[in-house]
């Protein structure tokens, strides 16, 4: 799919009659790769689908205010993480789990989950990766995974580039190590 162009469709969205066909647009578009962050962050397939919808729907009920002082997929994506942080400690609250014990239940959630179909050493990466602190493995997953630009993360995250370097750096040792313990 190609990407879309970001000022034709602000000008599109600020049209109330195109709003439904630009939204319908802009959910083919980011459907996909906001589900795979999502599912990076919350592990269950039915929660990832949950959290989606939301997103969308937080999306859609904002669009009339969408200026493009960012850019969509940014928008996108922070409405996304913020849906995924939300989640999760709502998730630490009901079920009186400390922040210290958050990498068990969602590595429990993990090996429960009859949608993932990766191997041993896919599951060792993944349990690795749910060890790190919620905002290192944010980073980890965009920059290792999705293959995404310091500057784009900095623009989701609200992160400078330097930080954001330093918190993958530590995420990638301290997956390392735990790689290295395990076998």
């Amino acid at each position: 799919m190609q990407p879309l162009d970001e000022s034709k469709i602000v000008e599109q969205i600020q049209n109330p009659e195109q709003r439904k066909k630009v939204f319908a647009t802009i959910v083919a578009q980011y459907s996909e790769p906001l589900y795979w962050q999502i599912r990076k962050m919350v592990i269950s397939h039915d929660d990832t689908d949950d959290l989606l919808q939301n997103t969308f729907m937080k999306a859609w009920c904002n669009l009339e205010y969408f200026r493009a002082e960012a850019r969509l997929s940014t928008w996108l994506y922070r409405i996304a993480i913020n849906e995924c942080i939300t989640f999760l400690n709502k998730q630490r609250q009901e079920q009186n789990i400390s922040l210290d014990s958050v990498d068990v239940f969602l590595s429990e959630k993990l090996e429960a989950d009859t949608w993932f179909d990766g191997d041993n050493l896919q599951l060792k990466l993944q349990k690795a990766i749910l060890r790190l602190p919620e905002k290192q493995r944010l980073v980890f997953n965009m920059r290792y995974f999705d293959e995404m630009k310091y500057e784009d993360i900095s623009e989701i995250l609200g992160t400078s580039v330097g930080a954001l370097k330093a918190s993958y750096h530590h995420a990638a040792k301290k997956v390392e190590e735990f790689l290295l313990q395990t076998d």
